[in-house]
C-alpha cells in the first residue's frame, strides 16, 4: 500500500505516478517495430563488416555490431524484380508468378507487408519498388518510377507522380523515410521498407562524392582475365566489364569517342547501343546547371586517360574496371551515410530497443570477378547477399550466424517476431531462432535457385541448381549442361568438377537432394517452361 504524503501543490503519490509516466516502456511487452532497409546490386564484398576490402561502411557495420551478422545469406534469383516479389511474399518465383523483369507482381497475393497492416502495424515503403504493379498492404508509399533516376528522380505516389528537381535520389528516399517516421501514428508500431535503387547501374554518385574515393589501387580480382573454360554458360554471358559501354557506364561524352565499342550486355546490337546513349543522355540531362559544373569537372579529368589506352584491350579493360568501381563504390558511400541518418533519428527518438533493424539486397554483384559486373548467375558472388538484422530486445549484439540462409526467409522472420500468423503457403524459415540464442536443430543443408530471364539483357543461360555448405549442382537446361564446385577447394568455382570420377559419390547425392528440393518446393517442372520470355524487360 503507497502512503501519500501532503505537498502545497501534489502529493508524492502523484509525483511517483508522473515519473512512472515517464519512464519508458519494457519493451519485452511491446510488438517491435520494423525498419526493412534494402539496397539494389550491393555486394558482400563492399561491406566493410564482412571484412570487404573495396569500402569502409560504418554505418552499416553498426547494424551488424549492434545485431546479427549473417555469413551465408543467398537468393533464389538473382535479379531485381523476382528477388522483391521473394521478399513480400515468402515464396519462390514460380509460386509468386514473378519470374522476370517485367513480370507484374499481382498484389492480391499475401505479403507480410499486408499481413502486418491487418494487425495493427502503420506501414510505409519510400524508395524502389519496381515491380510493374501499385504497392498494395501499406498505408503510406512513395515509389521510384521504374528502376528510378539518380539525379531529379520521379516518384509514384497514389496522387500521381512526383518529380524532386535537384535532388540526388539517395538522399530523397531517406529524406522520405525520415518523413513519414516523424509524422507516424505514435499509437502503433510501424513497418517501413526502405528501400534504395543504388548501387544499381549506372552507378551515378553524388557530385559531393565524385572527389572522396579512388580505385586506382584497387587489384583486380584474380578471375578478372577468366577464360570461361569448361564453363560454356559464363563464356557466353555478356556482362564482361570489358564490354561495358563507353557512353552509359564510363560516362564518356559523344566527342570523347569516335564510335560505341561495347556491348553493354545487349550483344552490341545498334538498338541496344542507341538506347544506351540515350539513356546516358537523359540521365545526364536530369544534373542541375550546378551539379553539371562539378560533374563536368570531375569527369573531364577523370576519362582524360581514356585516350592513352583506347587501342590497348586489356589495358582498356583495366581502365574500365577502375572506372566502374570508384563510381559504384561512391554510390555505396552515400547509401551507408544516409542509413547512418537514420540510425541516428532512431536512437535520438528512443526507438534504438524495439526497432528491428534489417540491411539487406536484392541480390549479390560481380566486382570484377570473372571480368564481370551484373548478377544472375548462381555462382557465389551474385548468389550471396548481405543480411544485417539488429533488435537490441531480442538479439544479442555481434553474432555471426553460419546457417544457409534465403531472402526467402524474411517474411516469415518478421512476422514471427511481430507475433502475427505466418501463413502455411510461405516456403521460407523464420530466423528468429537463429538469433536467439536457440539455434535451430535439422536447419536446412542446402539451398534451390532458379533463374529463367533468357534471352534477354546479358544472355545468361536459364538454370537451375542447389548449393550445399561445402559444394555446388547447377543445371543449365536450355544448353543442357551441368556444373559441379567443390567450394571448399575452388572458392572462385573456376574447376568444373561435375565429370571428374573422383566426385561421382557427391554428384549423385547432389542430384538426390535437388530433386527433392524441387519436389518440396513445387517446382518439379524446372526446365521445361518459363524461361523463353524474349527480351521483355531492360536493364537499362
Amino acid at each position: 500500500m503507497m502512503r501519500c504524503f501532503n505537498h502545497p501543490h501534489l502529493t508524492l503519490c502523484m509525483v511517483l505516478s508522473i515519473a512512472a509516466a515517464a519512464a519508458p516502456p519494457d519493451v519485452s511487452t511491446l510488438r517491435p517495430n520494423i525498419l526493412f532497409i534494402m539496397s539494389d546490386d550491393h555486394a558482400q564484398r563492399a561491406i566493410s563488416a564482412y571484412g570487404g576490402d573495396l569500402a569502409v561502411t560504418p554505418n552499416i557495420d553498426r547494424i551488424a555490431d549492434e545485431g546479427a551478422l549473417f555469413r551465408n545469406s543467398f537468393v533464389t534469383n538473382s535479379i531485381c524484380t523476382p528477388s522483391r516479389a521473394v521478399l513480400l511474399t515468402g515464396t519462390f518465383s514460380h509460386r509468386n508468378g514473378v519470374r522476370i523483369n517485367g513480370d507484374v507482381f499481382d498484389g492480391r497475393q499475401t505479403t507480410f507487408p499486408r499481413i502486418l497492416q491487418q494487425h495493427g502495424y502503420e506501414t510505409a515503403i519510400v524508395g524502389k519498388w519496381h515491380l510493374s504493379s501499385e504497392p498494395a498492404g501499406f498505408d503510406h508509399w512513395q515509389v521510384l518510377d521504374g528502376q528510378g533516376e539518380y539525379y531529379s528522380p520521379r516518384f509514384l505516389t497514389p496522387a500521381g507522380t512526383v518529380q524532386y528537381d535537384g535532388s540526388y535520389v539517395t538522399d530523397k528516399i531517406t529524406d522520405l523515410a525520415l518523413e513519414f517516421l516523424q509524422n507516424r501514428d505514435r499509437n502503433r508500431p510501424f513497418m517501413m521498407l526502405y528501400h534504395h535503387n543504388a548501387p544499381h547501374r549506372n552507378w551515378m554518385p553524388a557530385v559531393d562524392d565524385l572527389d572522396t574515393g579512388s580505385a586506382a589501387g584497387i587489384s583486380l580480382p584474380d578471375s578478372f582475365f577468366d577464360d570461361y573454360a569448361g564453363r560454356p554458360a559464363a563464356r557466353e554471358a555478356d556482362m564482361r566489364i570489358a564490354d561495358m559501354f563507353l557512353s552509359y557506364d564510363m560516362k564518356l561524352q559523344p566527342d570523347d569517342y569516335e564510335t560505341e565499342t561495347g556491348s553493354g550486355g545487349g550483344g552490341g546490337r545498334e538498338e541496344t547501343v542507341n538506347q544506351a546513349l540515350k539513356a546516358w543522355q537523359d540521365a545526364y540531362a536530369r544534373l542541375s546547371p550546378a551539379q553539371k559544373a562539378v560533374w563536368d569537372r570531375f569527369y573531364d579529368r577523370a576519362n582524360a586517360g581514356y585516350q592513352q589506352v583506347k587501342d590497348d584491350p586489356e589495358a582498356l579493360a583495366r581502365w574500365k574496371y577502375r572506372r566502374y568501381l570508384h563510381d559504384y563504390l561512391a554510390t555505396v558511400r552515400a547509401v551507408d551515410m544516409n542509413i547512418g541518418r537514420v540510425l541516428d533519428y532512431l536512437d535520438a527518438e528512443g526507438l534504438y530497443e524495439n526497432t528491428i533493424v534489417i540491411y539487406t539486397s536484392d541480390q549479390g554483384f560481380y566486382l570484377g570477378e570473372h571480368g564481370w559486373y551484373d548478377k544472375r548467375f548462381m555462382y557465389e558472388e551474385s548468389l550471396r547477399t548481405p543480411l544485417l538484422i539488429r533488435y537490441p530486445a531480442a538479439i544479442r549484439a555481434g553474432q555471426q550466424v553460419d546457417e544457409l540462409v534465403q531472402n526467402l526467409d524474411l517474411a516469415p522472420t518478421l512476422l514471427d517476431f511481430a507475433g502475427a500468423p505466418v501463413p502455411s503457403g510461405m516456403q521460407g524459415l523464420s530466423l528468429k531462432q537463429l538469433v536467439i540464442g536457440t539455434h535451430r536443430e535439422n536447419w536446412r543443408n542446402g539451398i534451390y535457385y532458379h533463374y529463367y530471364h533468357y534471352p534477354a539483357w546479358h544472355m545468361v543461360n536459364p538454370h537451375y541448381g542447389i548449393r550445399s555448405a561445402t559444394h555446388k549442382l547447377i543445371h543449365f537446361y536450355a544448353m543442357d549442361h551441368w556444373e559441379l564446385y567443390d567450394l571448399q577447394r575452388d572458392p572462385q568455382e573456376l574447376d568444373n568438377r561435375y565429370s571428374h570420377p573422383d566426385y561421382a559419390q557427391v554428384r549423385i547425392q547432389l542430384h538426390k537432394r535437388l530433386g527433392q528440393l524441387q519436389k518440396h518446393y513445387g517446382d518439379s517442372a524446372a526446365g521445361t517452361q518459363g524461361y523463353r520470355h524474349g527480351q521483355q524487360a531492360s536493364e537499362q
